[in-house]
């Protein structure tokens, strides 16, 4: 596809390692990011790695580059856009007024060396508890904390840090990070102005739920940092009261996690979707359910938590982790301690107080479901800013 450009409108470049088809927190932000841009006349491209058997069909260019799986991690790939000529070449060709690097590893090295080559501003956003990924990968302490510093080293050469909610802060400096860091909100692309009580009976008829049934959800990642088991043995807790479980997503847990159901007699109760890219088909999944669990003391800001927000679904948390960072409890959302029991007490008290849930559904889409259009103007806005003062000096 070609790129348009005027002289006031340079062309921005967006770098993640993952995109669709592979869907996380970050991939779906990076499509936001491009989507939205591309809607507002800002010329942006994608720059990723290469997904296998997948074309893209975008409204804007998506450059990838030679890929290879990442051992235990499916769908995760490593990207190579060293040994791509072909890739390389073409992206020698390209003139950027800014680049984006949503993650600190192939693409954004190579969003790194385009910002020094061409003399543009290079931001750099902190999604992820990077040290906690490396720890389960290489299982040596040591090593994840030189890995760790490695990764310091990526942001302290961006010209804007930005990190998508103030409590991610703790854990850059955490990390060794000194230098500024700006929060720029992740947005979500379910936020409706339509009633929500027919969009959400509507998705119970199309799932085959019944009306009154009380239905609790997780999405994301099924990996144990993500603290999946205590909410298998949470429901243990109250296998006595009525409930279906429904878990959307996959990850190096998901069987142990399903032998776990089967060993503790909840097969019946609990349901493993596995993933679901269709975002029409994942939205009913959240209109459908009256609680969202996630206590996961691993995620800095989960989209999935706005995406469940934006459809009046509240969700269950862990006081004090970063996820909990914007939930009142009892108000748009409710707070546990990090424990089974806490969970299970939790879901004993709401399921006894459906208004309840109702009112912290309402509330939780009026604070926390920001849309991606409205931080897009935000996130142009800066990018002009940053454009502009690069080019006076």
């Amino acid at each position: 596809m070609s790129i348009v450009q005027t002289n006031n409108q340079k062309l921005i470049g967006i770098f993640n390692d993952s995109f669709p088809p592979i869907m996380d927190g970050v991939s779906l932000t990076t499509k936001n990011y491009a989507y939205w841009l591309h809607k507002k006349d800002q010329p942006v491209c994608v720059v990723t790695p290469k997904s296998p058997h997948y074309s893209d069909n975008e409204p804007y260019s998506v450059y990838r580059y030679t890929s290879i799986p990442i051992l235990g991690r499916k769908p995760y790939r490593i990207g190579l856009p060293d040994i791509d000529l072909s890739f390389k070449t073409e992206l020698e060709q390209i003139s950027f007024g800014l680049v984006h690097a949503h993650c600190p590893f192939s693409s954004g090295r190579l969003a790194l060396q385009i910002a020094r080559k061409q003399k543009i501003p290079l931001i750099a956003t902190f999604h992820s508890k990077y040290r906690d990924d490396f720890e389960h990968s290489v299982r040596n302490k040591f090593l994840a904390k030189q890995m760790t510093n490695e990764i310091i080293r990526f942001f302290e050469k961006a010209d804007e840090v930005w990190i998508p909610q103030a409590s991610v802060e703790d854990t850059i400096r955490e990390y060794g990070f000194r230098g500024n860091v700006e929060v720029v909100d992740n947005g979500n692309d379910f936020s409706t102005s339509e009633p929500i009580e027919p969009i959400q009976k509507q998705a119970r008829i199309d799932l085959d739920f019944s009306e009154n049934e009380m239905i609790f959800l997780f999405v994301g990642q099924h990996i144990f940092e993500k603290n999946t088991k205590l909410i298998i043995e949470a429901l243990d807790k109250i296998r006595d009261l009525p409930f279906r479980m429904l878990f959307i997503g996959t990850g190096y847990a998901k069987d142990e996690l399903m032998e776990m159901t089967e060993h503790m007699g909840l097969s019946s109760k609990i349901n493993f979707l596995g993933v679901i890219t269709e975002r029409e088909k994942l939205k009913k999944y959240y209109a459908a359910a009256n609680l969202f669990l996630f206590p996961s003391i691993y995620d800095n800001a989960p989209l999935v938590l706005r995406e469940a927000a934006a459809l009046h679904t509240p969700a269950v948390l862990v006081n004090g982790s970063s996820s909990a960072e914007n939930i009142t409890n009892n108000y748009n959302g409710f707070l546990i301690e990090n424990s089974a029991e806490s969970l299970a007490n939790k879901l004993r008290e709401l399921i006894k107080q459906p208004e309840l849930i109702t009112e912290a559904g309402l509330h939780a889409s009026q604070t926390i479901a920001r849309s991606w259009e409205n931080v897009a103007e935000e996130v142009l806005d800066r990018y002009q800013s940053l454009m502009k003062r690069s080019w006076r000096k």
